[in-house]
């Protein structure tokens, strides 16, 4: 089969032998897969792989139909479409645990859909409502706001009756898109007052929840974006890694500054993040209320094309990959 590998020699388009369903797995006839940051920061190797050693398959969510079960799988079928999580999920055939893959129809969720709405969903769910401890009313700042991810972010405040969403962008062009998805208030971080900015829009207060895609040496004016008692959750690191931090800061303000990431979780523990996201969201998505923004499809074979993209961080929406099978 054919399957984007990373090995010594950085990121290949291999050809491998077909893996074989394990105890409580599917093997699933790949249509679709996403693109993650993490995937890309897993090419560079930083924060959640390398990039020399023994060659592996990347991918983090992939969808497609199941053609074989493992022992103790009792709750699908072959022929089933599925959205998996997992890994090694850019490939023809992948296999997942069954309890991390949701049946889906496609006359309601299209294949390129299907790829990656599942951890988009279940992300923000998290971070808005399980982390951020969100009610109706509240005030919401996506800081970071035009990934797939952010976009989704946008869209969950809006369904759940956020008060006040703001959503932010160094890029002009793509910032003005973000009131179709439900901003209210728009922030050109690349501007030296952008705090003002949020500031002004919630009367000198800050916001009851932020949720920090970019971290870096932000993360101090988002302490001050944040309201006193606030949630800062911190979901993704597009400014980088490490920052200066104000301790003085964080205790004057209160603040409950949480980090979350699916990668460290077990697979019991992603089930309920899953289980509570779709429970509280899916109807929304199935009539239309959340839409997953994909801005361009490529093959598995220019999977490195799309990763490039990725990196010059111009794209709106989500990437994904489709097998063509």
């Amino acid at each position: 089969m054919k399957a984007v590998t990373l090995g010594k020699d950085g990121v290949e388009i291999k050809e491998l032998p077909e893996p074989k369903p394990e105890n409580q797995q599917i093997l699933v006839k790949v249509k679709s897969c996403g693109l993650n940051r993490s995937d890309l920061l897993e090419t560079q190797g930083q924060s959640f792989g390398h990039t020399g050693g023994n060659t592996k398959i990347i991918g983090g969510e992939f969808a497609g139909e199941i053609i074989e079960l493992g022992e103790g799988v009792d709750d699908l079928k072959v022929g089933d479409n599925v959205m998996c999580r997992g890994g090694s999920g850019w490939a023809e055939y992948a296999v997942a645990n069954h309890k991390r893959a949701i049946k889906f129809k496609t006359d309601q969720i299209s294949w390129e859909q299907a790829a990656s709405i599942q951890g988009n969903l279940q992300t923000m769910h998290d971070a808005i409502v399980t982390n951020g401890k969100f009610a109706i009313g509240q005030t919401v700042f996506i800081q970071g706001a035009t990934s797939g991810v952010g976009i989704m972010g946008l869209q969950i405040a809006k369904a759940l009756g956020a008060s006040k969403i703001i959503g932010s962008s160094t890029n002009e062009s793509k910032l003005s898109k973000l009131l179709d998805y439900g901003a209210d208030v728009l922030i050109n971080t690349s501007k030296n007052d952008w705090l003002n900015s949020v500031l002004n829009a919630t009367d000198g207060k800050g916001v009851d929840i932020l949720i920090d895609m970019l971290s870096g040496n932000f993360v101090n004016k988002n302490m001050e974006a944040t309201k006193i008692n606030g949630y800062l959750i911190n979901i993704g690191r597009l400014a980088g890694m490490n920052g200066d931090f104000n301790y003085d800061l964080h205790a004057k303000r209160r603040l409950h500054y949480v980090g979350t990431t699916g990668r460290t979780r077990s697979i019991e523990e992603n089930l309920k993040v899953a289980k509570v996201a779709n429970n509280d969201l899916w109807n929304y998505v199935i009539d239309g209320q959340i839409r997953h923004v994909i801005f361009k499809t490529f093959s598995l074979d220019d999977a490195n094309s799309a990763l490039n993209l990725m990196n010059k961080n111009k794209h709106f929406g989500k990437l994904v990959l489709l097998t063509n099978q």
